[in-house]
């Protein structure tokens, strides 16, 4: 394999001479055999790389510290990247030492090796444009990197919203049909008293739309940026004129309203804008993990369960028992739910475990965000395309349960009072009859009466019956 000779501090290294990158991301590869899993996989992270450099380039060339033909080279090569070229060339494992400067390494050695093509130079001639001195002009890792970060959780978030409200949807659509459907609500898994299979699909879909809202508020901080602050927060290296000119520069060319942090010392260091969202991402989780939990056990059975409403058929739930078909959506959320649950954990600890002026851990939060965010949202889409939609009700078995349940002498309560409630709740228990025939029976309210305190709106409905 033909090579090409590069130089670093540690010395000289044959590259590949058909690659982009050199010879830092060569010693990246070796160093961090972790995951298996590079940074190529994560495409809004590859984007975001790209889209800071060449605002970088842009607003270096305004201060006239760039030449325009160099800036231009870069301009392209990270316009190429940002529309999908080259993202195999970021080879680097997601985890590794450095607070992720082997990706910034990465970024600089690719598009500067791209910018040489541009120019009819071969890839290594770093004389004529080089990966430090010019795709990193004004820049560290420390607030690249961070800045990468916050744009690619930005816009991973985004899709995760749009998810959720393709559930929410879906749960608002069943309430809807649901709307109707009496049956026994159950507080500690015991009979309480009556709703409608309507009002529990919609407690679903305003459990997601709340935490849409806390989502879109904790993703809001992601637009605090601390590029310009290059090594610490003191903008070392930069034009004095450099940090508010690349933050206006990065939110044209993303469309996003951008901030620099008010102290980008702070900014540097804190990660507690990436423990908030975490902490959102975990409720998500747990609210969604509720929701599966209650939708396997209310189609459970289907005969020696709950059996109240059947989840569509997914596939065959067991190589010994046939005819069985086991909750694999709900399965499967809940397990993402876990994850996303484990990896707030880690977020926590690596965003405790910096010291002084830097973390060194964000690439641990990034590939924990990434993961959490990106698993959410395929977990909402299946749940909406492959269970929720097709959910059908027992809606007779339903309304039997509620005749037969000795919940419903809770609505009784008002009317014959507690003792005569309770003697009348310990009868049906023990015998099995129902508590309608019970109260008949002991004259406590006549047929009409009890007609019209059993009625459906009467029962789900803050309402008082004058009889």
């Amino acid at each position: 394999m033909a090579t090409r000779l590069e130089h670093d501090l540690l010395g000289d290294r044959e590259v590949p001479a058909h690659v982009y990158w050199g010879v830092h991301t060569l010693r990246a590869i070796e160093n961090f055999p972790i995951t298996g899993q590079t940074i190529s996989g994560y495409g809004d992270l590859i984007r975001a790389l790209a889209v800071i450099k060449q605002a970088a380039a842009q607003a270096n060339h305004q201060l006239g510290l760039l030449g325009t033909v160099h800036k231009d080279a870069i301009v392209l090569a990270c316009e190429e990247i940002r529309g999908g070229k080259l993202h195999e060339q970021f080879v680097v494992d997601v985890i590794q030492g450095g607070a992720g400067t082997s990706t910034n390494m990465n970024a600089n050695e690719v598009i500067a090796n791209r910018a040489l093509e541009i120019l009819g130079h071969g890839k290594g001639e770093y004389q004529y444009l080089h990966p430090n001195e010019h795709v990193n002009m004004g820049q560290s890792t420390n607030d690249v990197y961070p800045t990468a970060l916050r744009l690619a959780t930005f816009w991973g978030v985004q899709r995760l919203l749009a998810a959720m409200a393709r559930l929410r949807d879906a749960f608002d659509d069943k309430a809807d049909e649901f709307g109707g459907v009496l049956k026994m609500g159950r507080t500690q898994l015991q009979d309480a008293v009556p709703m409608t299979l309507g009002q529990e699909f919609r407690t679903y879909a305003v459990m997601l739309g709340e935490d849409e809202q806390r989502l879109y508020e904790a993703s809001a901080l992601m637009l605090e940026i601390n590029l310009g602050a290059t090594a610490i927060g003191t903008g070392i290296t930069a034009h004095p004129d450099y940090t508010p000119l690349v933050c206006e520069k990065l939110s044209a060319l993303t469309g996003i309203a951008l901030q620099t942090a008010p102290n980008l010392i702070e900014a540097t260091q804190d990660c507690g804008a990436f423990v908030q969202l975490s902490g959102v991402l975990k409720r998500v989780a747990v609210k969604l993990s509720k929701s599966c939990n209650d939708l396997r056990l209310l189609s459970s059975g289907p005969r020696a369960g709950l059996g109240e409403i059947n989840l569509p058929a997914r596939q065959a739930g067991s190589s010994i028992m046939p005819g069985k078909v086991n909750p694999v959506i709900p399965e499967v959320v809940t397990q993402v739910a876990y994850e996303v649950i484990g990896n707030d954990m880690t977020v926590t600890m690596a965003a405790e475990a910096g010291q002084l002026q830097l973390n060194a851990f964000e690439p641990v939060i990034a590939y924990s965000l990434f993961r959490s965010v990106s698993h959410l949202a395929a977990a909402c889409d299946t749940l909406r395309d492959n269970c929720v939609v097709g959910i059908t009700a027992n809606r007779d078995y339903l309304l039997d349960t509620v005749h037969r349940s000795v919940g419903l002498v809770t609505a009784l309560n008002p009317y014959i009072g507690y003792a005569a409630a309770t003697e009348v709740a310990t009868e049906a228990h023990a015998s099995g009859g129902s508590v309608y025939d019970i109260v008949l029976r002991r004259g406590l309210l006549t047929r009409e009466q009890l007609d019209k305190l059993l009625q459906p709106e009467a029962l789900t409905s803050p309402r008082w019956v004058t009889l």
